[in-house]
């Protein structure tokens, strides 16, 4: 029987215990355990959350990312499409003032080319007046010459057409009143 008292005491004693241990300590550690339960799910509840907040997050910035870069292209494409823009109309007033500067450039040569003529017009009538004067003076000057000049003259109206047969008639009788006629002006 003392092993049945040492077994019902020890009985007793585990029962004690184990009463003891669940109603003292195992509350405590009950309690301790679901905290700890508690903050290991809030933990992953936060995680979880972070992560879809990150995801999230990801989504915006690559979205950001992506208007970000079309908005570039369409800056580009808008800075390529005015730079062409803006090349053409510079080309084009360009070309325009290549065809005015032409223009004025041909016109001023018309002008400068009409008034070269025109001086030199003026200058050759004077320059023929002068000889033509002086030739006159010369040939007026000598009797032979006289002679001479009007005989070619007289020879030149005789082979006009229409002009040989009354020329020759009238032709001696003319010469002494040219003769005379060209004697009384010097």
């Amino acid at each position: 029987m003392e092993a049945f008292l040492h077994f019902a005491a020890e009985l007793v004693a585990f029962l004690l215990l184990f009463f003891l241990l669940y109603r003292y300590v195992w509350p405590f550690v009950r309690r301790m355990m679901e905290e700890r339960q508690d903050a290991v799910t809030r933990q992953v509840e936060e995680s979880e959350e972070a992560s879809r907040k990150l995801e999230e997050a990801q989504r915006r910035f690559d979205q950001a990312v992506a208007e970000a870069r079309a908005e570039a292209a369409k800056i580009r494409d808008d800075a390529r499409a005015d730079a062409t823009r803006i090349s053409e109309e510079l080309r084009e007033q360009a070309e325009r003032e290549v065809v005015r500067i032409r223009q004025r450039g041909e016109e001023e040569l018309a002008a400068q080319r009409d008034q070269v003529v025109r001086q030199l017009r003026a200058e050759i009538g004077a320059l023929s007046f002068e000889t033509a004067q002086r030739m006159v003076t010369d040939s007026l000057a000598d009797e032979s010459r006289r002679g001479a000049t009007v005989d070619t003259f007289l020879s030149e109206l005789d082979r006009l057409p229409g002009g040989s047969a009354a020329g020759s008639q009238d032709g001696v009788r003319a010469q002494p009143r040219a003769e005379a006629g060209l004697g009384g002006t010097n």
